[in-house]
């Protein structure tokens, strides 16, 4: 008897288990991914139109040459972006300009898809100032942007890292919720297990002012980031600004690039 009803525990134990791990494929389907940036440097400017694979899949994301992409702004100004190839279209006569709101229209596979951003008044960007850390007799080197923080509350930044001429894939931002209308004295949250700074190390930073939607989007990105496993990505999307369901992110932004070598 008590042979039969472990037998029975354990068949309900693994029934169990299969539950749990069981994959729900249809989630996974595949989705259009859509990404542009407009900025207040000279166009023209990239729209991006790829799609999906899902997790059965394997391989490069196949591009969309096909879409209908229009993006126009509040002051009244609207044009039809030209496709060359490779999923990447781009503007002729557009212009981005501080303080304009930007709609991308995307019409593509029956669907319409539209994105809308901001473009933030820019702020000034400084220097990079660079700190030198000792700990436990190892040296390490903060990264500082400084730049004013306006007086008006809401603004968001995010900072593009290159070492040596070399892109490092981190998401980098800030914004004023603490210390709003202050010279930034916070560095950037750099992830050191990925990248040791040395002397001679030429660095160069991209500050973007970007609007809160892109803000949130990129802060997510560095959350999931930290938190995969073994601290790598998990398989979760953050919440951007294009409706229906698609992926990716339209931002217009101000951008400006300082760089210094670490002594």
């Amino acid at each position: 008897m008590k042979d039969i009803l472990s037998l029975i525990f354990i068949a309900l134990l693994f029934s169990g288990c299969e539950k749990i791990v069981d994959l729900d494929y249809k989630s996974n389907q595949s989705k259009v991914i859509i990404e542009g940036n407009i900025t207040n440097e000279t166009g023209p400017y990239l729209v991006k139109i790829t799609k999906s694979v899902s997790l059965t899949e394997t391989g490069v994301y196949p591009t969309i040459d096909n879409a209908t992409v229009t993006i126009n702004d509040d002051a009244g100004n609207n044009e039809t972006l030209i496709s060359q190839g490779d999923g990447i279209y781009h503007t002729t006569t557009l212009t981005g300009v501080e303080g304009r709101t930007y709609t991308l229209t995307v019409e593509v596979e029956d669907q319409i898809y539209t994105a809308q951003s901001t473009m933030p008044l820019q702020v000034p960007f400084d220097f990079i100032k660079v700190e030198e850390v000792s700990l436990g007799g190892d040296t390490e080197y903060n990264l500082v942007p400084v730049y004013k923080d306006p007086t008006e509350k809401g603004n968001n930044y995010r900072f593009v890292l290159s070492v040596n001429n070399k892109l490092i894939n981190q998401h980098l931002v800030l914004n004023d919720d603490v210390r709003n209308g202050l010279e930034n004295t916070l560095k950037l949250e750099i992830n050191d297990d990925d990248l040791k700074l040395k002397p001679d190390d030429l660095i160069s930073i991209e500050m973007q002012c970007i609007d809160k939607k892109v803000s949130l989007y990129y802060t997510t990105l560095a959350l999931i980031a930290n938190n995969g496993p073994g601290g790598g990505t998990t398989p979760n999307n953050p919440p951007n600004n294009i409706s229906n369901g698609a992926l990716g992110l339209f931002s217009a932004y101000t951008v400006e690039t300082k760089s210094v070598v670490i002594p």
